[in-house]
């Protein structure tokens, strides 16, 4: 194999030559935005620390292993299987961290990582660097067109996007000629394994989650100017999403999220890249869907990783499992890329609330621990990833999201400067020779003060963003009110020769409302301006696993749940909720933290009002029941019944999958053949045909006393004979076609024998389907304890 000599170049030197602007080119480089005090510049100089404190050696065996050589560390477990993901982030954290923060230690390290890597590259000599376990017989498969060998390891392409991510950002955020070098390498092979792939090839290897593929290749044509990165950016193209949302139709229900946003990431990048009508109007539908119909108050979106149906939008604030980080970090990419092709106040405006609410919200402000779910249930909690323990995908991008705050703030075109965000800082404009400093205590109130600091006389126009949240805006120049005509969701243009100390003033009011839950009113969040305002909640229920390990599913916040009829509840008319709430008064001694007389049950005590990015460890609310009383009065006994009812069986439940959700089923390690997977009534579902099977690993907690708990479909039709079995023994043969002649869900349970449980902390439930028969299909899947006493 040939080596690939052109990676043996020194690392350069960084300049400010280098920055995103090379790729964005509406953005300042993060080292021209000073982030000044405030919870953005905690957050950059924590994350700095925990990044330091990641051994990277460890990041990177999984790549040293790939190419044969011997590594210097144990790779990472928990999320094993895919190895190599983690260090593509880590990649680019270390640049996106340089460039903000100028340390240099944080060079050091990505130098390092890119030396190792190069290594990488010329013991191989093909341009790959990954770290999938038995990566080479899978590409070799793919090359020669059989696309079916890829549902044998997960998500690939999705893993080593991280890899073409993190060595682009080396060069992007960070000047390295050797990161931009092993990234076209990459993108070379990457061409040879798919060129050969017809259309529909492609089409069906797509429908397994590739992460950002089609970014990455245009971002490598924006580099080069070389039309085949192009080419194989628009092969990317997911047609099963992209046909749809180019034709205005929302086909997201129960997809999982974050395998499309990045898809749509891409879209965007092409557009913007070769002028692409259909691409731009499939990426502006996306981000107007989601944005507007599919994400909660705090800016995210979706439950147990997938979008929600417009039925099932209770599902919200029911399970633990609320929106994942990793899906607002690229909603927050797609944004930017609308942004640039079209400078609306809307995009800035979803930025800030999505920013300040939930991004910011991920990180634990002491020990710096990521968030994966932000859980929207009523009375629930959150748990924090801990360095060198977690290696989940929110780990990945809460590595890069603190570095990035800087970013936004400020973008230009030509003569004028948008001011899209409010929060301290400076930004040196080296291009016009212009600072302009930023000083404001936002959210804490909404006046914000600009200064102008030019060694000579420049004109050029200064764009304040009038926020949605807002009704109306005063400015005021060198002390003097001027005359402003601007609407809600709109820019203020100041056009005029600007001196050395010329101040500007931003006065806006920080308005108090309510937001209802999409699709469900009786749920509402509490909004100071953008901000979703939260409150603390404890009923002395343990916190488990706070901080978590390296158990599998130790992401999600398996504590118990809190009936949400022991939540404070807010029971009134809308208006006098609001009047109320705009009586709200501060607490002595805490900042931006309010009481509210009369708003809520006594029981309760003083409920105080926070800024949800603040409340951590703790239990929350950040969305409240709601309803008149006469309604609540009618409302309240039976849905007391189903919640009692729901939340006995969560407490006697040791595992459950939601079968045909993608996350869920490679958390348990799902096993197939002939299996497909679908959606019917707002419910996903998985079946197998002729002779086929599905099988899940299920944890047993110690629990020898088991019982299976099925959900079907009640007037199931067509051959549906099938036998059920743990580890290989059949416990029940089962036929539901026919069986109930209802329609609607069936629960059906089946004993487990102890013998086939005891001593073993996981059992692999199978189903598998007769000759000519189907087996399921299944639409969820419960293990419950018989034994409640122990």
């Amino acid at each position: 194999m040939r080596i690939l000599s052109f990676i043996l170049l020194a690392a350069s030197c960084v300049s400010s030559a280098f920055s995103q602007s090379r790729l964005y080119e509406n953005e300042f480089p993060l080292s021209d935005v000073r982030l000044l005090d405030s919870p953005f510049r905690h957050a950059m100089e924590l994350n700095t620390d925990i990044l330091l404190s990641y051994d990277t050696d460890r990041l990177l065996a999984p790549y040293l292993k790939a190419a044969g050589l011997a590594p210097k560390g144990e790779s990472f477990v928990n999320w094993d299987g895919l190895d190599g993901h983690i260090g593509g982030h880590y990649l680019s954290a270390l640049a996106i961290h340089y460039a903000a923060t100028g340390n240099s230690a944080l060079k050091d390290r990505m130098d390092y990582m890119l030396s190792q890597l190069s290594m990488c590259a010329v013991a191989r000599g093909d341009g790959y660097i990954g770290g999938i376990p038995g990566g080479d017989a899978l590409w070799a498969e793919i090359r020669n067109g059989n696309i079916g060998e890829i549902w044998n390891y997960w998500v690939p392409w999705y893993n080593i996007h991280k890899i073409y991510a993190g060595l682009r950002d080396s060069w992007v955020y960070a000047g390295s000629q050797v990161g931009r070098n092993l990234f076209l390498g990459m993108c070379d092979w990457g061409i040879r394994i798919t060129s050969s792939l017809s259309d529909d090839q492609m089409e069906s290897m797509l429908d397994n989650e590739f992460g950002g593929m089609n970014e990455v290749y245009a971002d490598a044509y924006a580099m080069t100017g070389d039309k085949k990165y192009l080419e194989t950016a628009r092969r990317f193209t997911h047609h099963q999403l992209f046909d749809d949302i180019v034709a205005g139709i929302d086909n997201l229900d129960n997809r999982h999220a974050n395998t499309q946003v990045p898809k749509v990431v891409g879209f965007q990048r092409i557009a913007e890249l070769d002028s692409d009508s259909d691409y731009e109007r499939a990426s502006r539908f996306f981000w107007e869907t989601v944005v507007n119909n599919r994400s909660l108050s705090i800016g995210g979106n979706s439950r147990r990783e997938h979008f929600a149906s417009k039925a099932d939008a209770k599902s919200y604030v029911d399970d633990r499992e609320g929106p994942e980080s990793c899906n607002t970090n690229n909603m927050l990419k797609l944004t930017e890329g609308l942004f640039r092709m079209s400078p609306e106040a809307r995009y800035a405006d979803f930025y800030e609330r999505a920013l300040y609410n939930h991004i910011l919200s991920t990180q634990h402000p002491v020990h710096g621990g990521y968030v994966y779910f932000t859980s929207a249930r009523p009375g629930h909690y959150r748990v924090y990833s801990k360095p060198n323990c977690a290696m989940w995908c929110c780990v990945g991008t809460g590595m890069e999201n603190h570095g990035k705050y800087g970013q936004f703030i400020y973008t230009h075109s030509d003569d004028s400067l948008w001011v899209n965000l409010f929060i301290p800082s400076v930004l040196d404009w080296k291009e016009k020779g212009i600072k302009l400093t930023q000083e404001t205590e936002f959210p804490k109130d909404g006046l914000v003060r600009f200064t102008v600091n030019s060694t000579t006389s420049r004109t050029f126009g200064l764009l304040l963003r009038h926020p949605a949240w807002c009704d109306a805006v005063k400015v005021k120049i060198n002390g003097e009110y001027i005359n402003v005509k601007s609407q809600p969701s709109s820019y203020i243009s100041l056009n005029r020769e600007w001196k050395d100390g010329d101040v500007v003033e931003l006065e806006m009011p920080m308005k108090v409302s309510i937001e209802e839950l999409k699709y469900l009113p009786d749920y509402i969040s509490i909004m100071r301006g953008p901000i979703v305002m939260a409150a603390r909640f404890d009923n002395g229920k343990p916190l488990h696993g706070l901080v978590a390990d390296d158990h599998r599913w130790a992401h999600i916040a398996g504590g118990e749940l809190v009936s949400v009829f022991d939540t404070p509840l807010l029971i009134g008319k809308r208006s006098e909720i609001i009047k109320k709430l705009n009586a709200m008064k501060p607490v002595d001694g805490m900042e931006m933290a309010y009481t509210v007389p009369g708003l809520f049950d006594e029981k309760f005590g003083n409920v105080i009002l926070e800024p949800f990015y603040r409340i951590h460890d703790s239990r929350y609310m950040i969305y409240w029941l709601s309803m008149t009383q006469k309604r609540y009065d009618t409302y309240r006994e039976n849905a007391r019944k189903d919640e009692e009812r729901r939340l006995a069986l969560d407490r006697i439940t040791v595992d459950a999958v939601n079968t045909g959700e993608q996350q869920p089923e490679a958390d348990h390690f799902m096993e197939a053949k002939s299996s497909v997977a679908g959606n019917f009534n707002g419910e996903p579902w998985r079946d197998a045909s002729n002779g086929g099977f599905f099988s899940y690993k299920l944890k047993t907690d110690g629990y020898s006393d088991l019982i299976l708990r099925l959900r079907f479909w009640g007037n199931e039709t067509g051959k549906r004979q099938f036998n059920i079995l743990i580890d290989d023994n059949i416990i029940a043969s089962e036929n539901p076609s026919g069986k109930w002649r209802r329609d609607e869900f069936v629960e059906k349970e089946y004993t487990i024998p102890s013998h086939l449980t005891d001593g073993k902390e996981y059992i692999t439930v199978k189903f598998a389907g007769e000759k000519n028969q189907t087996a399921g299909g299944i639409y969820h899947i419960r293990l419950i304890r018989r034994d409640t006493t122990k």
